[in-house]
């Protein structure tokens, strides 16, 4: 047999074969055979891979023009109440009898071939992987939920989550041979990992972000009254306030004439006081860059890094149903 690893006749007290001659002059030898065979595996699509393995049978010493070897009528059975822990094994794929030419023996020998498939149980990597990682990674969204004065319960979430899918991985690796290619179970791993990143930079973004909205909220109260009491106080021309992306912009206003009418005097033509002018009220403008806007519609105050969150709960969701579906769907057509 090729190729095997081991092989030998059974024995108990002897060896369990026979020779039986008839009279047409056909000899029969049949015998109790152990074998190991080896079988090129293949894992790109593990775990729903399915394993071609071939066994030939060929003769060693005497070439076609001396021994012929066929199949029987029932070719190859296999025992009914065979199981396999991983795979399902089917009926023998295809029976062939062919020759088979031998470069060091100048000449060629008869052979026969079978192949089997081996299809392996997704069963088991359905509720071991791909259940508990999806639910770790849903399990990440819960993060945008909770606001940025739950800091702590917030990073451990997602760390644990990055950690229980660093583990679970590197658990599974040490139950298949380690390979050189990229298998779909390492791609499904990584779009996992790769959610559950995303989700902890966009924390890392929002935190930021308000960061800077605290800052500027802290500090606009600070410098609108000094220049509201300055301009009360008459130390200054009258100023004109603006509110841009959270800043206070004050420049100075140009004096304006007053329109005067016979019979009324002009107080600014006389040297008088001048009445003051009348305060421009803030406005706060829509910017991209802005940390927070409000809304022209509904005149609702808009704080970027609450949006942020608001848009990942859909968002992340589905993103990973997109890749869901775009998953199983090419690895079933690959696999059939």
């Amino acid at each position: 047999m090729c190729p095997n690893r081991d092989t030998e006749i059974a024995t108990l007290t002897h060896k369990f074969s026979s020779v039986t001659l008839y009279k047409n002059s056909t000899v029969r030898y049949a015998c109790m055979m152990h074998a190991i065979i080896a079988c090129q595996m293949e894992f790109q699509l593990y775990p729903m891979d399915i394993q071609i393995c071939p066994i030939y049978i060929e003769s060693f010493s005497y070439h076609n023009q001396k021994i012929r070897l066929k199949w029987a009528d029932n070719g190859v059975t296999i025992n009914p109440e065979l199981k396999l822990l991983q795979y399902n094994l089917g009926r023998p794929l295809q029976l062939e009898e062919t020759d088979g030419y031998m470069p060091e023996k100048y000449g060629n020998f008869s052979r026969l071939a079978v192949y089997f498939r081996f299809e392996r149980q997704i069963g088991h990597h359905l509720i071991q992987t791909f259940a508990p990682s999806s639910l770790v990674v849903m399990l990440s969204w819960f993060s945008f939920w909770l606001g940025l004065d739950a800091i702590p319960g917030r990073v451990t979430l997602l760390v644990t989550c990055m950690l229980t899918l660093v583990t679970m991985f590197t658990g599974m690796r040490a139950d298949i041979p380690p390979v050189a290619y990229v298998k779909a179970l390492d791609l499904w791993m990584a779009g996992c990992m790769l959610f559950v990143f995303s989700a902890l930079g966009e924390f890392v973004v929002v935190k930021v972000l308000d960061v800077q909205y605290q800052y500027q909220v802290n500090k606009v109260p600070k410098v609108l009254p000094m220049r509201i009491s300055a301009m009360e106080k008459g130390q200054c021309v009258g100023t004109v306030a603006n509110w841009e992306g959270g800043t206070v912009n004050v420049r100075p206003r140009k004096p304006t004439q007053t329109p005067t009418t016979p019979g009324q005097v002009s107080l600014q033509g006389n040297g008088g006081p001048q009445p003051p002018p009348p305060t421009k009220q803030p406005t706060r403008r829509q910017s991209i860059l802005s940390v927070a806007w409000t809304d022209t519609d509904t005149g609702i105050e808009k704080i970027m890094w609450r949006e942020i969150d608001k848009m990942s709960r859909i968002v992340f969701p589905g993103l990973f149903l997109v890749f869901v579906v775009l998953y199983w769907p090419i690895l079933i057509f690959k696999t059939s």
